[in-house]
């Protein structure tokens, strides 16, 4: 009896111990992909399927989405993958895009020193050195499994059979058809107008991955495809050489690791301000029992947008390209550093971001990106962001080439001070200087739970991308939901400045936000965009792979 009343605590105990959530999303044995186009991530499957590993479908999903996903698919862009091998090691690749050789600090001012509107938007003079080519060729050099002809053949088949025009790809290519038009006349392929059930081709693109089968990184940065590439910024006022083009190198960083209560958090370093950020977040969140406040509840919301305006304001000051500046991170991920920077934290009421400036320490970019995540069946995981900074970059499409350029000098500050085109205010380390790569908020981070893999995940959403992020994982390990639940959920963000929490539409109460304006902080009411498309997966306790993929685009999971 004696040893039945020892054993009963232990037995409730136990069955207390929460369980994992039930799966809700698609469930596969082995591996999977989770992408922002079904096509790209079947794709990625086959090529799995085929004795292919993680590495080699992060290099056939990104070649596949510049035509399953033009909006944001990077081969004229640049973007960062953080990796964790079946062995425990990790790493990162930063092939984000570079300033030209001829960039110089002031050249987006007037003589008068003010920035000239739409000049590192839209056009040549936007447009930086491309890095997703030099990414997923040095990621194959690296760990790639099989031949590079077998991975890019069938994505140029798919080039030049064409792709179907989905209902939401239709809106959006109306919504910009004009500033197609504008930037590449009427007779641009994607002048249109199209309609859901279309297909389009991409021979130029076909012939434009039959260089990089055959010649590697050469069939891109040297040769025809370069000359193509150099003269047709140039004739459209940018400043892009082949000398450009040549010199550009894809760098491997060591990702920003760091723990959260029993987690732990791999995710990339600057020049994404990612890893960083959301590093802070979660330490001046961890000293709360987060769980115990309920999702989405007034007092997570507090605790997150409080621990956010901080972590923002940092941000915006301290980081950028880490080749170029030299960033405090032994005082700014420091527990005293943070403790301090929430010393004034309460839940009565809101902390004005104008009482926050960044620490006391001594010494922006765009929604339109994607974001991808891989586990193959040997437990290899890849999370990869990249972008072309703007919905379709600079809207400047080299029909030559086929793909879209970005537009990711907006992501250097052009003025410190002087917000950029996502609200962003940039400071002195992220000024423009050539060969500089311009900072970023793409997160891809991988996250382990007792010493395995636990989640991979990543979002596209601009300034929007860290908090997304963070709130995806904090629903899982948290709040107990599923990863398809987890990324369904509906997000709030907020940055330092301008100083407002935005809520997705429709999902928080009316009573919650007149709470917290009670408390004083400023709802955004005007413009409530949905913030993120998360695609994400989950390692349940027996080993299969749960996958999110985030109802707000046409994003598909897929595994076997």
């Amino acid at each position: 009896m004696r040893r039945l009343t020892l054993l009963l605590p232990l037995i409730l105990f136990i069955n207390c111990k929460q369980q994992p959530a039930t799966p809700t999303g698609l469930v596969a044995e082995k591996a999977m992909v989770v992408s922002a186009r079904e096509e790209a991530s079947q794709l990625a499957v086959d090529i799995m399927k085929k004795g292919g590993n993680a590495f080699d479908a992060m290099v056939a999903t990104e070649l596949t989405l510049v035509i399953a996903y033009p909006f944001a698919g990077s081969v004229g862009g640049g973007g960062f993958m953080v990796y964790r091998k079946n062995d425990g090691e990790i790493g990162g690749i930063d092939y984000r895009e570079k300033a030209p050789l001829a960039a110089h600090k002031d050249m987006y001012l007037d003589s008068l020193g003010n920035v000239i509107p739409d000049m590192s938007t839209s056009g040549g003079t936007a447009v930086g050195v491309p890095g997703t080519v030099a990414g997923v060729i040095e990621v194959h050099k690296k760990f790639g499994k099989l031949p590079l002809k077998q991975i890019i053949q069938p994505i140029i088949e798919l080039a030049n059979k064409g792709l179907v025009v989905t209902e939401k790809q239709a809106n959006r290519l109306e919504g910009y058809r004009e500033r197609f038009i504008e930037a590449n006349g009427d007779s641009t392929k994607f002048a249109g107008p199209f309609v859901a059930g279309d297909t389009i081709k991409h021979p130029a693109y076909a012939k434009t991955l039959q260089r990089i089968m055959e010649e590697g990184r050469d069939g891109f940065y040297k040769g025809e495809v370069a000359q193509k590439l150099a003269a047709f910024v140039q004739e459209n006022g940018g400043l892009i050489t082949e000398e450009d083009l040549e010199k550009y190198e894809a760098v491997w960083r060591d990702p920003i690791v760091f723990d959260y209560k029993d987690i732990k958090v791999i995710s990339m370093s600057p020049p994404s301000s990612g890893g960083v950020t959301i590093n802070q977040i979660f330490k001046m969140m961890e000293p709360y029992d987060v769980s115990k406040f309920g999702h989405n509840s007034e007092k997570t919301i507090q605790l997150f947008t409080e621990a956010s305006r901080r972590a923002y304001a940092d941000r915006n000051y301290y980081l950028g390209d880490p080749d170029f500046v030299d960033i405090p991170y032994d005082v700014l991920l420091s527990d005293d550093y943070l403790q301090n920077r929430m010393s004034n934290f309460s839940f009565d009421k809101a902390t004005l971001s104008s009482e926050v400036s960044h620490g006391e320490v001594e010494i922006v970019e765009s929604d339109q990106t994607t974001h991808f995540s891989i586990v193959d069946s040997e437990g290899n995981a890849v999370s990869v962001t990249s972008t072309l900074n703007g919905g379709y970059g600079s809207k400047l499409y080299c029909a030559e080439v086929g793909i879209f350029l970005n537009n990711e000098m907006d992501d250097f500050s052009a003025k410190a001070g002087v917000p950029n085109m996502f609200g962003l205010i940039g400071a002195e380390a992220n000024s423009i200087a050539p060969e500089k790569r311009m900072l970023s908020s793409m997160t891809p981070t991988i996250v382990e739970k007792d010493g395995k893999l636990y989640m991979v995940v990543g979002t596209p959403g601009g300034s929007t991308i860290i908090t997304a992020v963070a709130q995806t994982i904090l629903n899982v390990y948290e709040f107990n939901l599923s990863m398809q639940d987890a990324v369904n959920a509906p997000r709030f963000h907020h940055q330092w400045l301008p100083d407002m929490v935005v809520f997705e539409p429709k999902g928080f109460s009316d009573k919650l936000k007149a709470d917290l304006k009670s408390k004083g902080y400023i709802i955004n009411e005007d413009r409530t965009p949905i913030i993120g498309k998360v695609d994400a997966i989950r390692v349940l306790p027996d080993g299969k792979l749960e996958g999110g993929a985030d109802k707000r685009g046409d994003d598909t999971a897929v595994g076997y």
